[in-house]
């Protein structure tokens, strides 16, 4: 995920994502990450060495982090009893209204494209406070203007009862709020190196924005030194490759 302001900034991408992850996950109990989340893990790691052991995270695929022994029948569990306050969903597609796809792109029987399955987005996406989306290709292929299929909701009628949905997006160009009541984002910020006209450009659905769209702050010298020393060895028992490639770390 390097870029060509790389050149001129002292971290990288992935740690200015996992920066911004950890400030949007605040004081809360419990933080669960699924498969395949690098980025969610470390900025949970981050945000539970931050407030000295709160949260505490569930990584799936960690012996260290979880008390689970049933994966993710454990996880809905937990969801469903109120135990899980803070979880990250992506999709192949996004829409401005929050709706993620994770099935296929295209007629559904002739399909152009398919993705690996909803899973238990659609519960997790009802049962969990704070779900932030994540996606690290922003461009208008995966950020549309309304998805082929609705794996999961980003928004319900009155009368059903929901706990949670969306809070975020955050991509590799930009940081998004979402207005639950409006069903649509806003744009919160720019990261260094891009723009709120690019953010436009590859962007496929409408979204409000401030008259002036702040840079994304970058992390400190002191959340770049726990990322560093304290978060990747503990991120490497389950996402060596990333954990060596983006800081040089091994298993602690």
């Amino acid at each position: 995920m390097a870029t060509a302001s790389q050149q001129q900034q002292d971290f990288r991408d992935e740690e200015l994502l996992a920066s911004v992850v950890a400030d949007l996950i605040g004081d809360v109990r419990h933080v669960a990450v699924g498969n395949a989340s690098p980025i969610p893990a470390t900025a949970a790691l981050l945000a539970k060495a931050r407030g000295n052991g709160r949260p505490y995270v569930s990584l799936l695929g960690s012996q260290k982090h979880t008390f689970w022994t049933d994966g993710g029948r454990e996880l809905f569990d937990c969801a469903g009893q109120g135990r899980i306050d803070v979880f990250f969903l992506s999709g192949g597609e996004i829409d401005g209204e929050g709706n993620i796809n994770l099935v296929s792109v295209g007629d559904y029987d002739r399909p152009a494209a398919r993705f690996p399955g909803s899973f238990g987005s659609s519960y997790l996406y009802f049962t969990v406070p704070k779900v932030i989306l994540f996606r690290t290709e922003h461009s208008r292929r995966t950020l549309v203007p309304k998805v082929s299929f609705i794996s999961a909701p980003g928004g319900s009628d009155a009368g059903v009862h929901r706990t949670g949905g969306p809070i975020a997006l955050i991509t590799n160009r930009c940081l998004f709020h979402f207005d639950q009541g409006k069903r649509r984002f806003r744009l919160a910020s720019v990261h260094p190196g891009h723009s709120a006209a690019e953010i436009d450009e590859h962007t496929g659905f409408a979204f409000d924005r401030p008259a002036d769209v702040p840079v994304t702050p970058a992390p400190s010298d002191e959340t770049l030194r726990v990322m560093r020393q304290v978060v990747a060895p503990e991120l490497a028992e389950v996402y060596p490759q990333f954990a060596a490639k983006v800081f040089g770390s091994s298993a602690a």
